[in-house]
This record gives structure tokens, C-alpha cells and sequence, in this order.
């Protein structure tokens, strides 16, 4: 008998214990940012000027009015020489404790104690040099930046109390640059000289703000809003595309962390305890906090624990063992690890869009998804945009023109919205935008107007196919024709062979499906399905559940489902089919059924579904989640009798 070595060419490995699918490895280990106990200050204090990043760190002056300065190194806290003059209220700039400076503060408590001076320091000894333009306290600044590159922003003057000043440092001087849009104090900054943001604070009236301005070197830009108005925190961050805020008041003490990504504002760990008047630094990954409210002492770390996606994909995990043999000598049985995907997922809930929706636009995957347009019970056009991170949505900037029944794809942070339905007289619309993470611009128009289309939701920006569609509505016949997007303008390639619309799936703009759908007459739902590679559609096996207006998740004409969809009412409002790029195949429901305008998007292994109507056409819209989740690979038991 010839051994299993002479016919494989290898030996069958022995294990103690199965390999965990990588999704289920991030399950139990999920990545995350986490507030820890550091080293406490040698003298207890409140509203210092800190820098630095971990493990170094440097905490100067603050209240009671003080001289003293402190350098950390990750562990504790030591004394190192004083400022030539004790203040609070003060701000800093630098990225490690060796060469620092201190710019600004309030030696007396009032109007009257507050001052310009600026003070560098080289690791021995601090050094008086140029002043500021405007003598203030309460300042935010770029934290990040440098002994000879940083930014003053805003703060309280003699009179008025409320400033926008900015003012940029070179090393030598201090120029007054472009003001802040909005005037306000004890507001939150971190960044460089050339890319910061200035997140909430205290303006005008007083009143607590969650404005967020962005800096590009030589002017501000409003940005997405914080989730929490506060003030008197600490931030630490490196640009305007990365940054934290945490603790402060609103209007009481906080514990509340908040994440900028660019693009939106994410609430995240609290700090162990909620403080105020609580000073930090370092970058959204490495951050500390220090003192507080009352004279503390007290520091926390921020750092990241569990498997980070970014460094170990779930694709090179599975790619790396599937196909395997081995022996559990635990169990005593011979196992394989077979191709997973979407027969072996399951839905699961997730949190709730603040804005209950159908007919949407919806782009990425299950942890970092966006959706933008269509409309409820309350509000027929919508133009609000929100975004997920996996657990909770958040609202961002909106559309420019409020539309339903509209398509999109891309990811959350790159996507384009196309067509739907536009005011007055629910006008069929040929509008495309496109999000480049930060704000909404209106591109090249399709060049046939349509609501109720599909696109290759996993496309990109710059490659995306748009299909079906009707023009102007429900009681037409559909479009044939099928438009793709280089980039820069929307070409008509092959049609489809199906005349419909709200169709079903996925893919990208070489490689798609598009399966049910509602044509006529007699309006109802349909089954055909057909598939795109990049130059012609062929129809391929049909659907088992006939549906319309469903939601779809898929990267390829061989690898996507289709999930929800029917109208009028009908029980097929939860059922989910895959497709292999041979044959449909029944796989886990949805937990909520979607009978029609299912907003959906993702990949076999990581989709996503939010809203849509629960009861065909009538008006009970949701604002629930479901998340799709399967393991890359699954490990099953050989027999050998």
C-alpha cells in the first residue's frame, strides 16, 4: 500500500487542537483601542500645557498657578527644570520631552494675568523667545508639532472672551494667519503645523459647540461635527485626517473618547474615569492623559490590543490552509479545511441608523459601511449620509441634493451615489456625486436618468457599471441599457437582456450578477438572473425565490447572494440565496424580513443590510442593521471507514 507521503508528496501533519478561522479569531480577540493606568504625577494639577508621545510625554505649568514641569517615559513621572513663568491654561507643541515649547496662559486667574510669552526647551533648561501676537489663555494648538513649526488657534482675550485668532510659529516668530470660522475657547487640537483640526469647545453666549474645523497650512475648512459637544479635554492626534478627543466637560464631567478618521467621528472606549480640566497628547494610536479637575494626579495610556485586520487579512489567512490534512491528535480524527463563504454565514444584529430609511445608497462592508438618499414615512427625500464602523452609525456631511431610490458602491470612504428620484414631481434623476471621505462633489451625469438601478456596489470610483432602472417609475417597463464609469465619464455598453428594475446582488465593473428584479406587464416579481463579464450579459440559473427591490453583496460574477426583496408583500422578505457562479443556493435568513427597498452592500464573507420596508410598499420603514459574517474556510471531519 503506498503511503500518503509517496502519493502528495507530503506528510500528514498532526495538530493538538483545530486552526480558528480568522473571523472567528477577531471574534474573540477583536482589535480595539483601550484606556490604561500609567504612572502618576509627582504634583497633582489641572489645565498644564502636554506633548510629547508615548512613551515620552512632557506636562508644564497649569493650576494652581505653577512653574513646575514634568517629563514621562511611559512608566512615571520626574521633575525636570521650570518654566521661567508659572501659568495655567497654557497650550505646547512637540513630540517628545526633549525639545518642547509652551506658548500663552493666565499667571493670575483673570483677564488681566494673561500672557504672550513663548518659552523653548532643549532638554536641559527653557529659553524665552519670541511672544505671541495676542496675549490669551485657554488656546488649542498642533499639538504634533515642533520647536520651530506650530500653530496657536483661538482662546480668551482680554476683551472679547472668545477668540478665532491663529497665529503660526517658525521658529523665530509668530504670524497671524487665517482665522477659525467659529470663535471659542477650551476647544480641542492636536495635528501639525500644516494639518490640524479644532474639534467643540465653549463659544459665544457661552454655549457648548460640536464644530469641527479642519487646517490645511493656510486656511480652515468646517468638517463633520463631533458626536459630543464639550470643552476643557485633552486631544492628541497627527493631521486632520487622524486624531482623539477625550474627557472635558459637557456639561458635566466626561469619560467619552471620541476617533476622527478623516471622515467621521466614532465614540470609542471611555477613559476610566470622567475628568475635566485633564490635559494629553501623543497620536489616535499612543496617547496619554494626564491631571484633571481637582488636582489629580492621575494618568491613563491609550493603546490598541487584540488582531488588527489591517496586518493579518482575512484573505492570506484562509489562503494559507485551505486545501490542508492533518490529524487532531486530541480528538483522534483526520480533518480538511474546505473553502468557506457565504452557504456557512449567518445574519446577526447591529446597531440602528439614526435615520430609519428605504431605497438608500449603501457602499462597504459590514465593519465600515456608508449610506446616503432615500426616504421614510416622515421625510420623502432624504439627503442625510451616515456612516458605520461596525457597531453604531454616525451622521456626516450630507448629500447636495436630497433624492430616494437611489444606487451607490465603492467603499466608505470612496463611493459614488447615482440617480433616484429628485423634487418636485418625483423627477427620474441622472445626478452622480462622489465622496472622497470628507465631503460630496457632482461629477459627470449618467447619461440615461433612473431610480430603482443597480450598480456593482463593490466597484470603485473610478470603474463602476450601473444597471436596470426604470424612467419614470414603477408601471414602466424598465431599462435595458447599461452604462460604466471610467472615472471621468459614463459610456452605454452591451444591454442587459432582461428588461427590469430593482434587481438583486452584486460585483464589480468587470464582473457582476443581477438576479430578480420586477418587470411587465403583469407587474410582479421576478427570477431571471443574468451575469456581466466586463463586455456581455448572459442569463444564467434563476433565482429560486422570485423577489424585486432586494439587497445584494458580492466582489464577482461567481461569488455573490442576494438577500430580502418583494412586492407586493410576499414571505420572502428574509430569505437569502448565494451564488457560486453555477447555482443558487438557500442559506440563513435575515432576522427582520425587507420586502422591498432593502438597502444593502459587501462581500460574500462581510455584507451588510440597513433599513428598507418591512411591508412592501406601506410606509413602516426601519432603521435596524443586520450584519452577514462567514468564515473564509470551514474544517470538516474526514472518515476514513
Amino acid at each position: 500500500m503506498s503511503e500518503y507521503k509517496g502519493i502528495k508528496g507530503f506528510q500528514v501533519t498532526t495538530r493538538t487542537e483545530d486552526p480558528v478561522p480568522y473571523a472567528q479569531a477577531l471574534a474573540n480577540n477583536p482589535y480595539g483601542g483601550v484606556w490604561s493606568s500609567g504612572g502618576a504625577l509627582n504634583e497633582g494639577r489641572e489645565s498644564a500645557g502636554s506633548s510629547g508621545t508615548l512613551p515620552a510625554g512632557q506636562y508644564a505649568g497649569g493650576y494652581n498657578i505653577t512653574a513646575k514641569v514634568e517629563n514621562y517615559n511611559g512608566t512615571s513621572w520626574t521633575e525636570v527644570s521650570d518654566l521661567n513663568t508659572g501659568r495655567r491654561q497654557l497650550k505646547a507643541a512637540g513630540t517628545a520631552n526633549t525639545a518642547n515649547i509652551v506658548f500663552g496662559g493666565d499667571t493670575s486667574g483673570n483677564a488681566t494675568g494673561l500672557v504672550a510669552n513663548t518659552e523653548s526647551w532643549n532638554n536641559s533648561s527653557w529659553t524665552e523667545v519670541a511672544d505671541l501676537n495676542s496675549a490669551r489663555s485657554r488656546m488649542t494648538s498642533s499639538q504634533y508639532g515642533s520647536t520651530t513649526a506650530a500653530i496657536a488657534a483661538a482662546g480668551s482675550l482680554p476683551s472679547p472672551s472668545f477668540s478665532a485668532i491663529t497665529e503660526s510659529w517658525n521658529g523665530s516668530s509668530w504670524t497671524e494667519v487665517a482665522d477659525l470660522s467659529t470663535v471659542r475657547r477650551l476647544a480641542f487640537g492636536s495635528g501639525t503645523s500644516t494639518s490640524m483640526i479644532v474639534a467643540s469647545g465653549i463659544t459665544t453666549g457661552p454655549a457648548l459647540t460640536t464644530a469641527v474645523e479642519s487646517w490645511n497650512g493656510s486656511s480652515w475648512t468646517e468638517i463633520a461635527e463631533a458626536n459630543t459637544p464639550r470643552d476643557s479635554g485633552g486631544s492628541a492626534g497627527v493631521s486632520n485626517t487622524s486624531g482623539l478627543i477625550f474627557g472635558g466637560t459637557s456639561p458635566t464631567r466626561t469619560a467619552k473618547t471620541e476617533d476622527w478618521n478623516g471622515s467621521a467621528w466614532t465614540e470609542v472606549n471611555d477613559l476610566s474615569t470622567a475628568e475635566s480640566d485633564n490635559d494629553g497628547a501623543g497620536t489616535s494610536s499612543a496617547a496619554w492623559v494626564a491631571g484633571g479637575n481637582g488636582y489629580e494626579t492621575r494618568t491613563e495610556e491609550w493603546s490598541f490590543s487584540g488582531l488588527d485586520p489591517s496586518t493579518t487579512p482575512a484573505a492570506d489567512y484562509a489562503d494559507a490552509i485551505t486545501g490542508d490534512f492533518y490529524y487532531n491528535s486530541t480528538t483522534g480524527q483526520f480533518k480538511t479545511v474546505n473553502n468557506g463563504g457565504a452557504p456557512i454565514g449567518t445574519w446577526s444584529s447591529g446597531g440602528n441608523m439614526n435615520t430609519p430609511r428605504g431605497g438608500g445608497a449603501m457602499a462597504g462592508l459590514s465593519t465600515a459601511a456608508m449610506i446616503a438618499g432615500g426616504s421614510n414615512a416622515t421625510v420623502g427625500y432624504l439627503n442625510s449620509h451616515e456612516q458605520y464602523d461596525g457597531s453604531s452609525w454616525a451622521e456626516t456631511t450630507d448629500l447636495n441634493t436630497s433624492r430616494r431610490y437611489n444606487t451607490g458602491g465603492g467603499t466608505q470612504t470612496a463611493n459614488l451615489v447615482m440617480g433616484g428620484a429628485v423634487p418636485p414631481g418625483d423627477t427620474s434623476s441622472n445626478a452622480v456625486e462622489q465622496w472622497d471621505g470628507s465631503s460630496w462633489t457632482e461629477i459627470a451625469e449618467i447619461n440615461t436618468a433612473r431610480r430603482l438601478g443597480r450598480s456593482s456596489t463593490s466597484g470603485t470610483t473610478t470603474a463602476m457599471l450601473l444597471f436596470t432602472g426604470s424612467d419614470p417609475g414603477p408601471g414602466t417597463l424598465g431599462l435595458l441599457n447599461v452604462e460604466l464609469w471610467n472615472g471621468s465619464s459614463w459610456t452605454e455598453v452591451n444591454e442587459m437582456n432582461t428588461l427590469r428594475e430593482g434587481t438583486g446582488a452584486n460585483g464589480i465593473s468587470t464582473s457582476a450578477v443581477a438576479g430578480g428584479g420586477i418587470s411587465g406587464p403583469p407587474f410582479s416579481p421576478g427570477n431571471a438572473a443574468e451575469t456581466w463579464n466586463g463586455t456581455s450579459w448572459t442569463e444564467v440559473s434563476e433565482i429560486n425565490t422570485a423577489r424585486s427591490y432586494a439587497g445584494g453583496g458580492g466582489t464577482s460574477n461567481t461569488d455573490v447572494f442576494i438577500w430580502g426583496g418583494g412586492q407586493p408583500v410576499a414571505d420572502n422578505g428574509a430569505k437569502t440565496e448565494a451564488w457560486n457562479g453555477s447555482a443558487w443556493t438557500e442559506v440563513n435568513d435575515l432576522a427582520l424580513g425587507r420586502d422591498s427597498y432593502a438597502n444593502g452592500a459587501g462581500s460574500a464573507t462581510s455584507a451588510i443590510n440597513a433599513g428598507g420596508y418591512n411591508g412592501g410598499q406601506s410606509p413602516t420603514n426601519v432603521a435596524n442593521t443586520e450584519e452577514w459574517a462567514a468564515d473564509d474556510f470551514q474544517i470538516k471531519t474526514v472518515t476514513t471507514s
